[in-house]
């Protein structure tokens, strides 16, 4: 029997999540709301290819992380935005453990006179203060932000 540390028992605000092994490289992941996630490896890996890679799960959770501060941050500023959509490229290490070493978010901001310093403002607390995501992978990888407004029809 595996018992956790104390301190595990000890934290506020737990998450827990359960992982299933589903065959081959698939898994089963479900979340504390009860959605799941499958996930799957490649089929050269043993994968059937069912869902995508647990690494790239781990660049759309940041991506929707961000995009959600600066969605939230912009509307709270009256930026009359209609969609914001996040393009991540990402470069990880060549050896193992093949962490990220190089992540870089496109934001494209879609509105109505959709003030620039708003946007940088915006994506700037998000990387600095808010986005756990974009933070606890900045320890690894060097995370780089652009963006564009483009204006509603």
């Amino acid at each position: 029997m595996l018992l956790c540390p104390p301190r595990m028992n000890q934290l506020r605000q737990a998450m827990q999540t359960s992982i299933t092994w589903a065959g081959g490289a698939a898994f089963i992941g479900e979340t504390p709301a009860g959605h799941k996630v499958i996930m799957d490896g490649p089929p050269e890996g043993g994968g059937r290819n069912l869902g995508p890679r647990p690494m790239e799960v781990l660049l759309l959770g940041m991506g929707a992380c961000a995009s959600y501060d600066v969605v939230t941050i912009l509307r709270k500023a009256r930026q009359a935005i209609s969609d914001c959509r996040a393009d991540i490229t990402a470069h990880r290490a060549d050896q193992d453990p093949k962490v990220f070493t190089e992540i870089h978010i496109h934001f494209t901001v879609v509105g109505r006179d959709v003030k620039q310093g708003h946007v940088e403002r915006a994506i700037a607390l998000s990387a600095e203060k808010y986005c756990s995501a974009s933070i606890m992978l900045g320890k690894t990888a060097a995370v780089s932000h652009t963006f564009e407004i483009r204006g509603a029809d």
